[in-house]
């Protein structure tokens, strides 16, 4: 299990309960994240391999006194044992860490940097928070590549657009 350093995910871990078995197979395993939606992030068990997809979870995340945790979990160790907390949201608190959750919490507050543009209900992905702490815009509305790239599908197309069609907002 990594160690904690900061104190907000010293935090984070002291308001979950578990064990030392929890503890361990959370520091075992491997696992892999996604936030899918307003405080909801996928916890992922990727050490089944190929079968992995039947050991992902939906975690959600609310905020306790200004910190972001991992609060209920749709598998069956969260749902029916009401004295200790699942590997899903140990392994989000401590594996994942203030990173995921905070990532989590952004998703439904403009204000933070993270924004989707939806047109007709689907995400266009047209602004998307990039790793230098910019966003990715589209630069044109156009369906074709500017560049005259073959395999780019264009900002609306329902690829990865090439570079050229996006420009970087600091």
């Amino acid at each position: 299990m990594q160690s904690t350093d900061s104190s907000s995910e010293k935090r984070i871990v002291e308001e979950l309960n578990f064990g030392a078995k929890t503890a361990k197979r959370v520091g075992w395993e491997a696992f892999e994240f996604s936030v899918e939606g307003p405080h909801l992030v996928r916890v992922t068990n990727a050490s089944y391999g190929f079968e992995k997809d039947d050991h992902s979870y939906l975690v959600g995340v609310e905020d306790r006194d200004g910190v972001l945790v991992p609060a209920e979990c749709e598998c069956k160790a969260d749902r029916y044992n009401d004295d200790y907390d699942c590997k899903h949201k140990v392994a989000l608190a401590t594996v994942g860490g203030p990173v995921v959750l905070q990532a989590a919490g952004d998703l439904d507050n403009p204000a933070a940097g993270l924004s989707e543009s939806v047109t007709d209900g689907v995400t266009t992905g047209a602004d998307k928070l990039q790793t230098d702490g910019g966003t990715a815009t589209v630069a044109d509305d156009s369906d074709t590549c500017p560049n005259g790239d073959d395999r780019c599908d264009g900002p609306n197309g329902a690829g990865l657009p090439c570079f050229d069609c996006f420009e970087v907002d600091q």
